[in-house]
């Protein structure tokens, strides 16, 4: 299982080689060109680990998730995962620790813990996707992108506990 990546590797430059292609060359335009991709999304996502790291040291997550509570009960949501739900579009880091806080707290196979899972398998780091990916490509208007990218994960969110319902009772 250790020599999976490294016979990979072989493979590729062996395969390079025979084909004759400058392996080296390859190479280093290859990462001179990665290095040049992370100059250019660099400000996005230093931005956004920036507002996270704020609003978590803050409490403003944990105000929003008070303020939220309500609603989540109301719609059979668990409380437990509102915070996670919060920052999951945004830091995928982050909605892991959050993730596994509730599998500590609450366990695996209880409801919230279900949910979490549910929820981290189906949604995904909207806002760090979109600067990501707009940003490689210099897209500066993203049209309808967000509104649907947080719909998606508004979907996710509310199916996640229908389906823990309907399929773990």
């Amino acid at each position: 299982m250790q020599m999976i990546m490294p016979a990979f590797a072989a493979v590729i430059v062996i395969f390079a080689l025979v084909r004759r292609v400058p392996v080296f060359d390859s190479f280093v335009l290859g990462a001179r060109d990665g290095l040049r991709t992370l100059y250019q999304i660099a400000p996005a996502i230093l931005g956004l680990m920036f507002a996270v790291s704020l609003l978590r040291s803050s409490g403003a997550i944990e105000v929003l998730c008070g303020f939220l509570a309500p609603a989540a009960k109301a719609v059979g949501f668990p409380v437990e995962v509102v915070p996670m739900a919060m920052l999951r579009p945004v830091s995928g880091g982050g909605s892991t620790a959050l993730l596994i806080s509730v599998f500590e707290d609450c366990g695996p196979d209880s409801f919230a813990g279900r949910v979490a899972s549910i929820l981290a398998g189906s949604s995904e780091t909207t806002f760090y996707a979109t600067a990501m990916y707009f940003g490689c490509v210099g897209v500066k208007k993203t049209r309808h992108t967000l509104v649907a990218a947080v719909a998606a994960d508004l979907t996710a969110m509310v199916l996640s506990a229908v389906l823990t319902r309907i399929f773990f009772g």
